[in-house]
């Protein structure tokens, strides 16, 4: 069984601001992609990356799903998760906390640092972002 592919983006307009994030994970059949986005209210750049991570985590949770190829466009997201970088705010200890018990949930979790245009899928989890910003009118 190949890894389920996921794409997260999160968007905070301002630093913090208004905050959302975007996931879309590529169907099994290859036909697309299964879309998500929220408005998360005020939150920096980083949380909002963080909560696009834990969406796709649970979705494919529900998807009993056992490896996860996860791609960001966050270098800080993919090389805390990966140990490279040390999470040292408080507030991302708490949320890298939910990842890690999320994370024992699968057989294996990679995530992987991407550009942000070099991929359909993270253009479309950025559009999701954008789309959730724009639906609160932020």
């Amino acid at each position: 069984m190949k890894p389920l592919e996921i794409y997260v983006d999160g968007a905070s307009r301002g630093n913090p601001g208004p905050a959302s994030y975007g996931v879309c994970i590529k169907k099994d059949d290859g036909s697309g992609y299964l879309e998500f986005h929220e408005y998360l209210g005020t939150a920096t750049n980083s949380v909002a990356e963080y909560q696009a991570l834990i969406r796709g985590l649970e979705e494919a949770k529900k998807m009993h799903a056992e490896e996860l190829d996860i791609y960001t466009d966050s270098q800080l997201v993919a090389r805390q998760f990966s140990g490279q970088y040390r999470v040292k705010h408080e507030g991302l200890k708490n949320i890298m906390a939910q990842v890690r018990a999320l994370q024992n949930q699968f057989k294996k979790v990679r995530v992987t640092h991407i550009m942000r245009s070099s991929h359909p899928g993270n253009k479309l989890a950025d559009k999701l972002a954008n789309i959730a910003l724009d639906k609160a009118g932020k």
